[in-house]
């Protein structure tokens, strides 16, 4: 079996190579690219030194799966030159997610859309993947009728420069900077770029994204995305509308049950989800759960994950451990 990833040497990608060191156990040959300014430097990966290779030597190479976190525009270029050798590429930009023929993939949700004939997979936006974890089981008994979405996205979502800039504020450091405002001491409103009727590219993905993973198209969503000064993950603040009534212990029953999620709600004794804990874990957490008396039928949630782990990585690694199974690689 063989196995890439490129973008091996960013942010993303070297967390794909310890999520792939952690959770891959059967043997297979490793390819690691990277951007032409990448080539030829080592990494080390499950003990073993490796030169980071070309994207164009690699697809020569073949690999069974490839997972890609390089950006849209290297995916959009060389992911279809890997499913043309037969490599299953998992993305995890925003290049294909919005194909209606492209599995946009959640394992523990909708692993079951992935065909043998699929040679692109999606993997969806951080934001969206750690809040379809938690909503996916209360939708399927209680339907969910309208999203209010408030994210608190840390900077690591912006990558390495995003980190590096907060922290050289916080020293009263020059730096060079990725966004246009101080981060240190302050947020901001948006994430992405802004559209034409003020939303923006980050607010979309968790409305179609949602949609399409929970295989509900008439789910009503507003989302507002805020970049916050943190590491360690992702926070959101989301109020469920749901069709049908529902009893609050149920929510914790459904919310247990559900593979990869945690409820920590336990707020007499000041504990719930927060990102100084939920770094470098795949579990989602779950807490602040608790009826909207302002309207019927409402509920008020708190989930928080590490973008970089579930909201990426593992995500991804998953998605390559069900091909693996699917297609009986060895």
């Amino acid at each position: 079996m063989k196995i890439a990833v490129v973008g091996a040497t960013g942010l993303v990608g070297k967390k794909m190579l310890k999520v792939l060191e952690e959770r891959i156990i059967q043997d297979f040959e490793f390819f690691p690219a990277a951007s032409p300014k990448s080539v030829g430097k080592e990494i080390i990966f499950k003990n073993k030194t490796y030169k980071v290779q070309s994207v164009e030597a690699v697809i020569e190479s073949k690999p069974d799966i490839a997972i890609f976190s390089a950006g849209s525009g290297t995916s959009q270029i060389y992911a279809p030159q890997f499913a043309a050798k037969g490599t299953v590429v998992i993305d995890n930009s925003s290049a294909w997610r919005s194909y209606d023929h492209i599995p946009l993939v959640v394992p523990e949700i909708n692993g079951d859309v992935i065909k043998e004939s699929d040679f692109i997979i999606a993997n969806p936006n951080c934001s969206t993947i750690q809040m379809v974890m938690a909503l996916a089981p209360l939708h399927k008994v209680f339907k969910i009728k309208r999203l209010v979405i408030s994210t608190y996205q840390s900077v690591t979502g912006t990558g390495v420069k995003a980190i590096r800039q907060m922290e050289a504020e916080r020293k009263g450091e020059l730096c060079d900077k990725v966004y246009p405002y101080q981060i240190d001491m302050n947020l901001f409103p948006y994430g992405g770029t802004f559209e034409p009727d003020g939303y923006t590219t980050e607010e979309l993905k968790l409305v179609n994204e949602t949609r399409k993973i929970l295989r509900d198209r008439n789910i009503q969503i507003t989302a507002t995305v805020v970049r916050v000064p943190v590491t360690g993950g992702h926070s959101e603040a989301v109020n469920i509308e749901f069709e049908n009534e529902y009893d609050i212990a149920d929510i914790y029953r459904l919310l247990n049950e559900m593979p990869g999620v945690k409820v920590i709600d336990d707020p007499q004794n000041l504990k719930f989800p927060m990102p100084l804990f939920a770094e470098d874990k795949d579990d989602v957490f779950v807490g602040r759960i608790r009826r909207d008396f302002s309207q019927p039928k409402s509920l008020n949630i708190w989930v928080v994950a590490d973008n970089l782990r579930k909201g990426a990585a593992t995500n991804a690694v998953q998605i390559a451990e069900l091909i693996i199974k699917q297609r009986n690689l060895k």
